[in-house]
This record gives structure tokens, sequence and C-alpha cells, in this order.
């Protein structure tokens, strides 16, 4: 197979004798023309594809994101307000159940208050009770030990007098000791 060799003028001084192009094809002068026109085509195509179609798909997904995005952020915003109104009830709610303990301990304290000052009362009556009854068994073991002490110095009266060689009668002795008693 042979070729058939190139016409150098028709093919410019950028083909060789076989067809190839003799260094960068892109550098050749005579064919500048042709690639500007190329150029200026792919870029009028490019143009139109990016302007029609592509671009304004990545308008409406950029307008869809910034959409959501302002949505979110209100949304956050709004969870915010709500969150930042859960801790003032919950603030309110804990003041108020401290208030109603100290509320609830006061009443406690002043019913153990009342039951101590009752229970008290009911000892300082038993007390007073006991103590009145001491008293009055006092008095009466005071009144039976001079009874005794009456008795035991009218037979002690009676033997001196007996002892000494004289009779005395009970009358005498009684309102003698009787006489001394009273001091």
């Amino acid at each position: 197979m042979a070729t058939e060799p190139i016409d150098v003028e028709l093919a410019g001084t950028c083909v060789g004798p076989d067809g190839s192009a003799i260094g960068m094809p892109q550098l050749c002068f005579d064919w500048w023309g042709n690639q500007i026109f190329w150029l200026v085509v792919a870029l009028i195509a490019i143009y139109f594809i990016l302007s029609r179609i592509a671009l304004p798909r990545i308008s409406a997904v950029l307008a869809e994101r910034q959409g959501t995005i302002s949505n979110d952020i209100a949304a956050a915003e709004d969870l915010k307000a709500k969150a930042e109104a859960a801790e003032a009830a919950y603030d309110k709610a804990l003041v108020d159940a401290r208030a109603e303990a100290q509320r609830i301990i006061d009443e406690a304290k002043a019913e153990m208050q009342a039951d101590l000052d009752k229970a008290i009362a009911e000892a300082d009556e038993q007390i007073a009770a006991k103590s009145a009854e001491s008293e009055k068994a006092i008095a009466e073991i005071r009144d039976g030990a001079m009874e005794s002490v009456k008795e035991v110095a009218k037979d002690t009266a009676k033997e001196i007098v007996a002892a000494m060689g004289g009779n005395a009668d009970a009358r005498t002795v009684t309102a003698a000791v009787n006489a001394r008693m009273k001091g």
C-alpha cells in the first residue's frame, strides 16, 4: 500500500511530505483562522449550554439551599426560643417547688413544735400532779412523824417521871409535851 504524496502547497507549510504535522499544529500560523473559528463555535456552544441549562439548574439548587438554610435558621431560632421558655418554666417550677418544700418544712416544724408544747404541758401537769401527791404524802408522813414524836415524847416523859419517883398523869404529860412542841 503506497500512499500518494501530499501537495505541499495545498496542505501548507505545517504538513510534512508524508501527511503528518510538523511540530505542534496549534502553533502553525496557517491553521490559526480555522482554529479560532472552531474555538469561537465551541465557546458559543458552551455559553448557551451553561446559560440555558447548567446555570439555571445551579442557581435553582443554590436558591433551594438558601431557602433551606433560612428555614433551618428560623426553625433553630424558634427551637431556641422554645428551649429558653422551657428553661424559664423549669426554673420557675424549681423555685415554686423549693418554696413549697420550705412551706411544708415550716408547717411540719410548727406541727412538731405544737406537739412538743402539748407534750411539755402534759408532762408539766403530770409533774405538778406527782409533786402535789408527793407533798401530800410528805405532809402526811410529817404529820404522822409529829404524832409519833408526840407519842414517843409522852411515853418517854412518863418513864422519866416514873424513874424519878414521881407519878404523872397522862393529861399533864400531854399538856407539857404539847407546850414544848409549839415552841
